[in-house]
């Protein structure tokens, strides 16, 4: 495993013996912790490639810790800024408790008692991800450009500020780019719903996005009169 550090944080001796035997036979270079505390001065001392963290842990929770990590202003992981991949542990497995350790900047999640060879696939798999290079995902049309990640619009390199709708609406019609698309098949898509039949929302906010984006440049949204909208580049 070339020597990737592990952090394990976890206030169950047993687990905690258990998971740094396995995990240095993998290969591992482990560092142990059974409080958050204990968690952040590990992090802070030897910058890990992943943490093991537990989520129920004596002085503070494992959301705690994550937010404390991802705050850092130092490196803790090679070129990636205070975002060490968090693989989290815990009997806890509601569903809203999964959410929230996602939500925070977790990689994975596992539940106790867990398979030690599942595990470790995770761990790899999680490390993988953690050493890709970002896929760009950027969506662009002319001087358009549209980052669903990052949820943010240029237009010739100046931001456009959207609603979540406009930037549903604007989404969709970037994704369809060059196709003409009903205005119930933006109802379909943007809103989830038909409003009984009424489409006149969906003119409404296309003259709002068109109104944000078109002012910058040449006209990219267009009007199929009897049919919907279209979004392309200039014609030369």
């Amino acid at each position: 495993m070339d020597g990737r550090r592990l952090l394990v944080v976890d206030d169950e001796p047993v687990v905690r013996e258990l998971l740094a035997a396995t995990l240095r036979f993998a290969g591992y270079t482990v560092t142990s912790a059974a409080t958050g505390s204990q968690a952040l001065e590990a992090a802070g001392a030897e910058p890990p490639d992943l943490v093991l963290l537990d989520v129920m842990l004596p002085d503070m929770d494992g959301f705690e810790v994550i937010r404390r990590l991802r705050d850092r202003p130092r490196p803790l992981s090679g070129d990636r800024p205070g975002q060490v991949p968090v693989l989290f542990l815990t009997a806890r497995d509601t569903t809203q408790d999964k959410i929230n350790g996602l939500r925070l900047g977790g990689d994975d999640y596992v539940t106790k008692p867990f398979d030690l060879e599942e595990l470790l696939a995770r761990i790899e798999a999680v490390l993988r991800r953690a050493g890709a290079a970002p896929e760009d995902r950027t969506l662009r049309v002319a001087d358009l450009e549209l980052d669903p990640d990052g949820h943010q619009v240029t237009r010739a390199g100046v931001p456009v500020r959207l609603s979540p709708t406009e930037f549903r609406l604007l989404h969709y019609l970037i994704v369809n780019a060059g196709r003409v698309v009903s205005k119930a098949q933006i109802l379909e898509h943007v809103w989830r719903y038909d409003f009984a039949g009424d489409t006149s929302i969906v003119d409404t906010y296309v003259s709002y996005v068109r109104r944000k984006i078109d002012k910058a440049g040449p006209k990219l949204i267009h009007t199929m009169h009897g049919v919907g909208y279209v979004l392309r580049g200039p014609r030369s």
